[in-house]
């Protein structure tokens, strides 16, 4: 059994080290082992304040949708007309899988970034958008909404990327199947509309941020119709092409908050920790960490994963299927969760500097992922990914004992937010 040198991780005054460690970082990846674990979020929110707060980080970028995101992003900057609460806000949040942003933990974040930001310069309010691809149909309606206040070429070629879209009734798997086999596409009506938007589209008057949503929802929509085109193929591709374009958006948000502004990431771990120290390098995979590292320079980028050596999580059997709480069974010997919990069942802090040394530990070792489908009893056959753990992360936050994430779905008939943060006093 190696030594692993640890701190504890049991209130947020043990976060000093880590913020220490984080120093002049621009960019911070805050990992998560699931989708569907309270403390991954709650312990993500207590670090990513203090960032804000301590080293004036610029906006959270997460693994969300950007039309949804951006509502929340509208409602903690103030630029909502109406007196919608963030438990309303995040209803927004309505493809599967819904708890993913649709929760208790992200509304506590969403109304403690509302009132950061009350009252501040627009220039200072923190942001917060969504890095994914998924939303092909929700951001061709938001550029419709857009362009259709006016007339010129902008619309006239977003009207025709949503036509070419229309027989497949808003199904990507569809349209997936449908490239396939019939080998017609509507790849160079979503390239067109992007072109003409950045070319013709965009109008004297409106704010920057409005500009950039309008033309960030293009390119989501040529990036979306590339995946689906991709997720047919199988293999990895389609999964480069949802990454490369995570950090496409990431790049472009940064430029837009100017040559001071810091991010903070919020994605799984198999997005943020770097995918050149696991199995998915012989696959021909990348991932946002490894982007971002060589883009940035591994100077300006500091990697935080998460995991845990049991529990409960919120999950689904299959892909679409109810949500459910499943019991997190207790990691196996001879994986880094197992191998933590072994040198003491407490919550704590690993730094990868201080692994180095250990010989163990620069092999590769099972290291646990759990997506939003989940077998809690085939888990060992899938859901461990091996990894050179210092060389993925630069820091790791374990969580002995994890709980359910509390989606607003199942935890409507709450009038105060359930407790989730019982270390924070």
């Amino acid at each position: 059994m190696a030594n692993i040198p640890h701190y504890p991780l049991q209130q947020a005054q043990d976060l000093d080290l880590l913020i220490q460690e984080i120093g002049d970082a621009r960019i911070v990846l805050l990992g998560e082992a699931s989708h569907g674990t309270s403390e991954y979020y709650t312990w993500r929110t207590a670090i990513s304040k203090r960032l804000i707060q301590e080293k004036g980080f610029s906006f959270i970028s997460v693994e969300g949708d950007w039309p949804d995101c951006f509502e929340v992003n509208n409602f903690i900057k103030g630029q909502r007309n109406d007196n919608a609460t963030a438990l309303e806000v995040l209803a927004t949040y309505n493809r599967w899988p819904t708890w993913m942003w649709g929760n208790w933990e992200v509304a506590a974040l969403a109304d403690w970034l509302k009132q950061h930001n009350n009252g501040k310069p627009e220039k200072e309010k923190v942001g917060f958008y969504g890095l994914d691809v998924y939303s092909l149909w929700d951001s061709l309606q938001e550029i419709l909404a857009y362009l259709e206040k006016k007339d010129g070429a902008a619309v006239a070629a977003a009207r025709k990327a949503f036509r070419c879209f229309e027989p497949y009734s808003e199904d990507p798997q569809e349209y997936a199947r449908a490239v396939a086999f019939v080998s017609q596409d509507c790849e160079d009506e979503v390239v067109n509309m992007l072109h003409t938007l950045r070319t013709k589209g965009l109008e004297a008057g409106t704010t920057r941020e409005s500009d950039f949503d309008a033309e960030q929802n293009a390119l989501v929509a040529v990036n979306a119709e590339k995946y689906y085109r991709a997720m047919i193929r199988g293999g990895g591709s389609s999964w480069n092409v949802r990454d490369r374009h995570m950090m496409e958006t990431l790049t472009r948000l940064l430029d837009l908050h100017g040559p001071n502004s810091k991010a903070i990431i919020w994605e799984h771990n198999t997005h943020v920790g770097d995918a050149r120290y696991t199995d998915m390098a012989r696959a021909g995979m990348i991932n946002v960490g490894q982007l971002a590292r060589e883009q940035y320079g591994e100077e300006n980028v500091y990697i935080v994963g998460f995991g845990s050596y049991k529990g409960s999580v919120i999950a689904a059997d299959e892909w679409g299927e109810p949500m459910a709480e499943m019991e997190v069974p207790a990691a196996p010997p001879g994986t880094w969760e197992y191998m933590l919990h072994e040198i003491g069942a407490n919550n704590k802090l690993i730094f990868s500097k201080d692994l180095r040394n250990l010989k163990e530990l620069e092999k590769s070792i099972g290291h646990r992922a759990i997506g939003v489908v989940y077998h809690p009893r085939r888990e060992r056959f899938g859901n461990y990914v091996p990894t050179i753990i210092p060389r993925r992360y630069d820091a790791f936050a374990y969580i002995d004992t994890t709980r359910a994430l509390h989606p607003l779905a199942i935890h409507q008939d709450h009038t105060q937010p359930p407790e989730l943060y019982p270390w924070a006093e």
